[in-house]
């Protein structure tokens, strides 16, 4: 079943004055519960919650899929340093703070769920649950290495038929089953067309600097003590890629025994990301926001 829902174009204004994106899904018919915010990851965008985010706001609350700094349709930041979870943190409370919302069900996809981890320990009323995508306090140095080899780095694209290829080159891994009309989507939500015609990443090529200016640090990073909070805390849902190189299963098996109660669910045949809107990672986050309110 395909469902299309029609989203709103919202606008926000991060802390330090950056014109940020979103888009905004109205709840369906029912009684109200606590809204989702939809983070995506390092490269990407808004878009991935296309498919999720219309079933998420039909079950009757609000989702609002942002566009994280130097993302799709948000500004780019002029200091690149700022390219933070920390600081992509504070524009998700601004974002709350804008749109009135006190408390809401956080969405994290990669980067996303390390953002929501990060937003757990500056307010930590502000998430009432969390589904991490395939993230964890720790991340696989060859899952990481791999994503670092193509952040940032410039490409040639004369047409989506280029885009198609290229992004079946970086992703194939994860999503081997897909065929050449599902490359042709993905490329359509991580490049964007200018008027003039050309073809480019809908993302700051400066998004890797932090990463670059980390080192070595950034492949192994400790963020346990953010998950243990987040985790034992909060109703939280992991889930993982199957064949994902970036969530180890022996990562998930550590994050499973930190957090005994946290639900989990693994999506077979998929590596790094599931885009959460397979049958099982459905399933899984269907029945567990059925709890969360």
């Amino acid at each position: 079943m395909t469902l299309v829902a029609a989203y709103v174009e919202r606008r926000w204004k991060s802390p330090d004055g950056l014109d940020l994106f979103a888009r905004d899904y109205a709840p369906g018919p029912g009684v109200a519960r606590p809204p989702i915010i939809a983070i995506h990851g390092l490269t990407r965008n808004s878009a991935d919650f296309g498919a999720l985010a219309p079933f998420l706001a039909q079950s009757g609350r609000r989702v609002l899929a942002v566009d994280v700094r130097g993302r799709g349709l948000s500004d780019r930041a002029s200091d690149p340093m700022t390219y933070r979870p920390d600081v992509y943190a504070k524009d998700m409370l601004a974002l709350m703070d804008q749109a009135a919302i006190d408390r809401a069900v956080f969405v994290g996809t990669s980067m996303g769920g390390l953002i929501t981890m990060a937003l757990t320990a500056l307010k930590p009323r502000a998430v009432v649950a969390a589904i991490l995508n395939d993230i964890g306090p720790e991340v696989a140095p060859e899952g990481l290495a791999r994503i670092a080899s193509y952040s940032g780095q410039p490409v040639e694209i004369g047409s989506w038929a280029d885009a198609a290829a290229y992004a079946k080159r970086i992703n194939g891994v994860a999503f081997p089953h897909y065929s050449d009309a599902d490359w042709d989507g993905f490329a359509r939500r991580i490049f964007r067309q200018q008027p003039d015609g050309e073809i480019g990443l809908d993302y700051d090529p400066d998004i890797s600097v932090p990463i670059r200016a980390a080192g070595a640090k950034a492949l192994v990073p400790n963020l346990w003590p953010m998950f243990r909070r987040l985790a034992k805390t909060k109703p939280t849902l992991l889930v993982r890629g199957g064949e994902s190189d970036l969530l180890s299963l022996a990562i998930a098996e550590k994050m499973k025994k930190a957090a005994p109660a946290m639900a989990y669910v693994e999506v077979p045949g998929v590596g790094h990301a599931p885009m959460l809107d397979e049958a099982e990672a459905k399933a899984a986050i269907f029945e567990f926001l059925a709890d969360v309110d």
